[in-house]
């Protein structure tokens, strides 16, 4: 109902009392013919009318906050419709599959690593206690934050080759890439550990890593070896080869041989 509508409701329930008013004030003028009887039907009448008053008046009250009101919800409106057209064009984009990192168990480690808030993690090691901190470590530390999760597209997997797509599937490429976002932050958790916290069970693997963390190929950079690669998507057999070989075709990672070491390095968009 809007504004016009509700004025003309308004006037028909007035143009009702009035007319009621009128109708009383003809009775009050017939009682009059009759005052010994009629003071008590009097009392009765203005009783009633100041009844009627006071629902007018709260009616109209009433009225007015309504009237207030409908631009504040039209504009709410607009705001919710803007919102759901951003949504979904968000969720047009959004790939279909959004796998939960889990925790990455190292061959060499005797807890795992449980990626949490990395970031935090390196503030405040590099505010607390500067003295824990390897040399090169400084420069490693600058420019990282999570490792990037790149997922691919149906567009992009359709667009392979038949024989290099093979039987992969979207899902089954876009969990390995989160698996592999694990590799590389328990790989960066290590080397941003202070050497106290380490157990004698991590600390070569740590070692090893900053290490191989300071090459030129990766310096800076999120990165997970060969060796990392445990699931529980990707694995070292032919589906995860394969994985591998069109993730490098897609321009989600690089390969390089570090040492005696296969070093695959996550690239942004």
């Amino acid at each position: 109902m809007d504004v016009k509508q509700v004025g003309l409701s308004l006037d028909s329930l007035v143009s009702s009392f009035n007319t009621r008013i009128a109708e009383l004030q003809d009775l009050v003028v017939a009682r009059n013919m009759y005052p010994a009887s009629s003071v008590t039907d009097l009392s009765a009448v203005d009783t009633t009318l100041k009844a009627m008053e006071l629902q007018l008046q709260q009616i109209k009250d009433r009225l007015r906050e309504e009237t207030l009101a409908i631009p504040k919800a039209k504009k709410l409106i607009q705001a919710s419709l803007q919102q759901q057209q951003k949504l979904q064009s968000m969720s047009a984009y959004a790939p279909s599959y959004l796998p939960e990192r889990e925790k990455v168990m190292h061959q060499d480690n005797s807890s795992c690593y449980v990626k949490e808030e990395p970031t935090r993690q390196d503030h405040s090691f590099g505010i607390q206690e500067p003295k824990e901190e390897p040399a090169p470590l400084p420069k490693e530390k600058k420019g990282r934050g999570s490792p990037p999760l790149w997922y691919i597209t149906a567009n992009e997997l359709d667009s392979l080759s038949s024989y290099m797509r093979g039987r992969l599937t979207l899902d089954k490429v876009n969990a390995a890439i989160s698996d592999m976002a694990a590799y590389a932050e328990a790989n960066a958790q290590l080397i941003t550990a202070p050497r106290k916290k380490l157990t004698e069970s991590t600390l070569e693997k740590a070692l090893e890593i900053r290490e191989i963390g300071m090459a030129e190929a990766v310096k800076g950079k999120h990165f997970f070896l060969e060796t990392d690669v445990k699931g529980p998507t990707l694995k070292l057999d032919n589906t995860g080869k394969a994985i591998l070989t069109v993730l490098r075709h897609l321009g989600r990672l690089s390969e390089s041989r570090i040492g005696h070491h296969r070093v695959f390095v996550l690239l942004k968009p």
